[in-house]
């Protein structure tokens, strides 16, 4: 017969047993079998504590707006498509090279078009952590200054015609209605109903979006217009925080000389690079 000794009971016996006055007793004719001496009780298992979860930032999809067909706004000479995306792949060199750990994806390395759901679509099969998607922005000529975007409901006129302006890239796909659900980018109602999707990933979304705009406008100097928030479809159903840079107007001769040079775009890159790295270092508590 077996007999189950609590860790109370083991404790009576070890201490009666050091003292040599301890004798067995059975309680019950049940009981009554020999009770193995202290060296056979078995020891207690030792439960190792299971070290806390570190968070990783394994992987990021960086997104060129636009490209192939849809060459997005232009200036006098510059189109949106190509300087998005010579920011873009500068910014993966600078985190390839300096943060090797890090997985960078692109939607997109070359002129090509890619619809808009499946760049959100790359992001969410490779597990992205983050999702970092660049344009240029358009509007008077005086208009300058980058801005910085979150997925959310927009606050005013102004930020839903950025939004509208970005979405209706999705006139130029097929069957875009169905694509996505009946969407339709000239509709302000549209971008309300959708708006709020991307709710779960806001908090880091705009912690990374802050350190970008701060980055650019401390070690760049590029005048800022802030953080915002509106509807974007490229962020829709990207399920991790995301953003969109405007990284200036192309609009503004100056600003599309600026954007221009290959070394002002390797600039901006860098001050990416470094919000990057600091989201990541605090995300990870290094």
């Amino acid at each position: 017969m077996r007999i189950i000794v609590t860790w109370a009971s083991a404790a009576l016996l070890l201490l009666g047993a050091g003292s040599g006055e301890w004798k067995a007793e059975a309680q019950t004719p049940a009981d009554s079998t020999r009770i193995a001496p202290d060296s056979a009780l078995a020891a207690p298992a030792v439960t190792v504590p299971e070290l806390p979860y570190r968070y990783r930032l394994r992987t990021v999809v960086l997104d060129a707006g636009h490209g192939g067909k849809d060459r997005g706004c232009a200036g006098a000479s510059a189109r949106e498509a190509d300087v998005a995306l010579a920011l873009i792949l500068a910014l993966g060199k600078q985190i390839q090279e300096n943060l090797p750990d890090v997985k960078v994806i692109y939607t997109r390395k070359t002129n090509v078009f890619i619809e808009l759901d499946e760049r959100a679509a790359i992001a969410n099969r490779n597990h992205a952590d983050l999702f970092i998607s660049i344009h240029c922005n358009a509007g008077p000529s005086q208009s300058h200054g980058t801005e910085v975007w979150t997925m959310g409901l927009h606050k005013t006129d102004a930020n839903l015609g950025v939004a509208q302006r970005e979405n209706a890239v999705i006139l130029q796909e097929k069957d875009y209605q169905k694509r996505y659900d009946g969407f339709d980018p000239r509709s302000p109602q549209s971008h309300i109903l959708f708006s709020l999707f991307q709710s779960a990933y806001i908090t880091n979304s705009l912690r990374f979006a802050q350190r970008v705009d701060r980055q650019l406008r401390t070690t760049v100097n590029r005048p800022s217009r802030g953080v915002k928030q509106a509807g974007f479809l490229v962020l829709w159903k990207s399920t991790m925080p995301a953003v969109l840079i405007e990284s200036g107007f192309l609009t503004n001769p100056a600003e599309e000389r600026y954007l221009n040079e290959k070394a002002n775009q390797s600039y901006m890159a860098a001050a990416i690079y470094r919000a990057f790295r600091e989201y990541k270092r605090e995300l990870e508590g290094g």
